[in-house]
């Protein structure tokens, strides 16, 4: 089994910044990627960031020149530094992590609220 532990979610005011963090435990046979999912209220869940095993990164349109994810190998760990948030990021933020060798894990979320 893996586990994945978010944490540094929480309130910020539009236009501030906030960092999240991923760690992943467990037996990790074979990364392929890390990424972020979020899911506001109503809406599907949909793909933020991805950061794949070769440090290829996508992003989502909508958050690209805002967010950057990057990774520390070494500590099995996935970052999401967000800045220039908008009430739109308001959302549960999911780690999600990729193995070759076995279906794929989720965290438990970490909630981000954008608000005056």
């Amino acid at each position: 089994q893996v586990q994945l532990v978010e944490s540094g979610g929480g309130l910020v005011q539009p236009g501030g910044s906030l960092s999240l963090s991923c760690t992943a435990s467990g037996n990790i046979f074979s990364l392929k990627a890390m990424s972020w999912y979020r899911q506001a209220p109503g809406k599907p869940r949909e793909l933020v960031a991805r950061i794949a095993r070769n440090d290829l990164r996508t992003y989502l349109d909508s958050v690209k020149g805002r967010f950057t994810i990057s990774r520390d190998s070494a500590k099995n760990t996935v970052y999401l530094q967000m800045s220039n948030l908008r009430p739109e990021d308001t959302a549960v933020y999911y780690c999600h992590l990729e193995d070759v060798m076995r279906p794929p894990s989720w965290g438990q979320g970490t909630q981000v609220t954008v608000s005056a």
